[in-house]
C-alpha cells in the first residue's frame, strides 16, 4: 500500500499526510510540482518529527512517477469527488497506490482516466468535499483494514 500526492497545494495537509504515512508504515510519493516550496520547514509543523520516519519518494512529474518502480508496483486508485463508487464498496489489494489530487483542483482528466479505480467518500448532498488529509486517513484506514496491513502493536 502507498499514498501518492499529485501536485499538493497546501504544506500543512502534505505534512499531515506524511505523518499519517509514517505512523501507518506506508510509503508516500509526492508528484511535483507542488504548489509550495517543498522544504522541511514548510512540512515540519504538521509532520512534526515524523517526517524522518516517512518513506518519501519525490517525482518531478506525473510521467516520472508512472515510469518509476513505485508506480509499477500496484493499481492506481484515485480518490475523487467525481467517482460513483464508494470506497467502502471497493476491494483493496495490499499493493494499491492511493492517489490524492490537488486540494484546489483534483487531477486532470488524463490522470483521472489512467486510474484503475476511482473512489469517493459518501458525503451529505449539501457538502462538496472533506479535507484531503482526513480523506486520506479514512480511505487508508479501510484499505489497511481490508488487507490486514495495519502495523503490529
Amino acid at each position: 500500500m502507498r499514498l501518492a500526492l499529485y501536485q499538493p497545494d497546501i504544506p500543512q495537509n502534505t505534512g499531515t499526510i506524511l505523518r499519517l504515512a509514517a505512523c501507518m508504515g506506508v510509503p508516500a510519493d509526492i508528484i511535483e510540482p507542488a504548489g509550495f516550496a517543498m522544504t522541511e520547514k514548510a512540512l515540519r509543523r504538521a509532520g512534526m518529527d515524523y517526517l524522518d520516519q516517512a518513506g518519501i519518494t519525490r517525482h518531478r512529474s506525473f510521467r516520472h512517477f508512472l515510469d518509476s518502480a513505485e508506480a509499477g508496483s500496484g493499481r492506481l486508485v484515485l480518490l475523487t469527488t467525481r467517482a460513483s463508487l464508494a470506497y467502502t464498496d471497493f476491494s483493496f489489494d495490499a499493493g494499491d497506490i492511493l492517489l490524492l489530487g490537488r486540494e484546489s483542483a483534483g487531477v486532470p482528466d488524463e490522470v483521472h482516466d489512467l486510474a484503475a479505480a476511482r473512489l469517493r467518500i459518501p458525503l451529505r448532498q449539501e457538502t462538496r468535499s472533506l479535507n484531503i488529509a482526513v480523506a486520506a486517513a479514512m480511505v487508508l484506514g479501510e484499505a489497511l483494514r481490508q488487507t490486514g496491513g495495519f502495523p503490529a502493536p
